[in-house]
C-alpha cells in the first residue's frame, strides 16, 4: 500500500503545533511532532486584535516548522494544511495572520469554524482508540480544551453533535484568574462562565448520552501527568491513560491553590502553561462533575492528527 507523507499545522490560542506524518491505509506514523507556546491569543478577549508581538512569535515558530518540512521532503514537496482556531476567528486583524502564514508556507491558512474544529478533534482523538486496544463504551464525549475555546463532540463512529464554546484556559485566566493564587471569588466567576457555556452545549449536543469521556490538548495531558505522578512529561505514559474522577478533582483543586512558582516546579509542567493550567484544569473538573464520569481517557492525539488524516 502506498505511503503518503503529509504536514499538518494547528495554530491555536496558546500554541502552534506541527505534525509531519506518513499515512498508509488506516495507519498514521509520526515523522516529527513539535509544539511551541506562542500565546497568539494574548489579550484577544480584551482587544479583539492579534498583538504584533504575538504574531511575530507565531511566525518565528512557523519558519522553523517550514524548515523541518523541507528537510523531511526528500521526494519533493509534501501537502501542507494550516488550520487556525479560536484566537484567529475572534481577531479583527486576522488578515495580518493570513498574509504572514502564506509568506511562510506558501498556502492559505484555514480559519476554521468551531464546528469544523470539533469534528477534526473527534477524528484525531478516536480514530486510533480501537487499534490501540483502548476503545471504551460509546458514544464518546470528546472535549478539546484549548486556549480560547473548548470543543464538545459526541459520537461513536461519526459525529452526532458538536459545539465550540468560548471557554479556554487563556481566555478564562485573562478574564478571571489574575490573582496568584486565584481568590475564591475569581474561581467562582470562572465556574459561572464554564457552567453557562455547558448550558449552551446541552441545548444542541447530546452530551448526556455519552458513556466515555475523552480529553484532549495540553491542559488535559498536563493534568494527567500530574495525576500519574510522572517525574517528567512522558507522552507514551499519558496517551490513553485513564484518570479517575477523584484524581481530576484533587489535581484541579491543588493547582488553584498553588502560586505561579509552585506550579512552575511541577515536573511535567511546560513553562508556557504555568499561568493558565489552573483554568484548564478547572474546565476539565467541571465537565467531569456535571456529567458524572468516573474517569477521563486522555489522548495525545487531537485536532492535529485530524488535520493530517484530512490530507490522506
Amino acid at each position: 500500500m502506498k505511503t503518503k507523507r503529509v504536514a499538518a499545522i494547528d495554530c491555536g490560542t496558546n500554541s502552534v503545533r506541527l505534525l509531519i506524518a506518513d499515512i498508509s491505509g488506516d495507519e498514521l506514523t509520526d515523522v516529527e511532532r513539535r509544539m511551541e507556546i506562542v500565546r497568539l491569543g494574548q489579550d484577544v478577549d480584551r482587544t479583539g486584535r492579534l498583538a504584533p508581538e504575538a504574531l511575530e512569535r507565531t511566525f518565528t515558530a512557523m519558519r522553523g516548522y517550514a524548515k523541518l518540512i523541507r528537510e523531511h521532503a526528500p521526494n519533493g514537496p509534501v501537502p501542507v494544511r494550516v488550520v487556525a482556531t479560536s484566537a484567529t476567528r475572534d481577531a479583527a486583524n486576522r488578515a495580518d495572520f493570513v498574509s504572514g502564514v502564506r509568506d511562510v508556507f506558501g498556502v492559505e491558512p484555514e480559519v476554521v469554524t468551531g464546528d469544523e474544529e470539533a469534528r477534526l478533534s473527534f477524528t484525531g482523538a478516536t480514530r486510533g482508540l480501537a487499534r490501540a486496544g483502548a476503545e471504551a463504551e460509546t458514544p464518546y464525549l470528546v472535549v478539546d480544551i484549548g486556549g480560547g475555546s473548548t470543543e464538545f463532540v459526541v459520537g461513536s463512529r461519526s459525529v452526532e453533535g458538536a459545539l465550540s464554546v468560548d471557554i479556554g484556559c487563556v481566555r478564562l485566566t485573562e478574564r478571571h484568574l489574575r490573582d496568584d493564587p486565584p481568590s475564591a471569588a475569581t474561581v467562582e466567576a470562572a465556574v459561572a462562565d464554564i457552567e453557562a457555556a455547558m448550558d449552551r452545549v446541552e441545548e444542541s449536543v447530546p452530551v448526556r448520552t455519552a458513556r466515555t469521556l475523552v480529553g484532549l490538548a495540553g491542559s488535559v495531558t498536563t493534568v494527567a501527568g500530574i495525576a500519574l505522578d510522572l517525574p517528567a512529561y512522558d507522552p507514551a505514559r499519558i496517551h490513553h491513560s485513564r484518570i479517575p474522577a477523584e484524581r481530576v478533582h484533587e489535581v484541579s483543586a491543588r493547582l488553584l491553590r498553588m502560586t505561579h512558582d509552585e506550579r512552575a516546579a511541577i515536573p511535567v509542567m511546560h513553562p508556557g502553561r504555568v499561568d493558565v493550567i489552573g483554568a484548564g484544569a478547572l474546565i476539565l473538573d467541571r465537565i467531569v462533575r456535571r456529567y458524572g464520569f468516573s474517569e477521563v481517557v486522555v489522548s495525545e492525539h487531537d485536532i492535529l492528527d485530524g488535520i493530517a488524516w484530512s490530507l490522506a
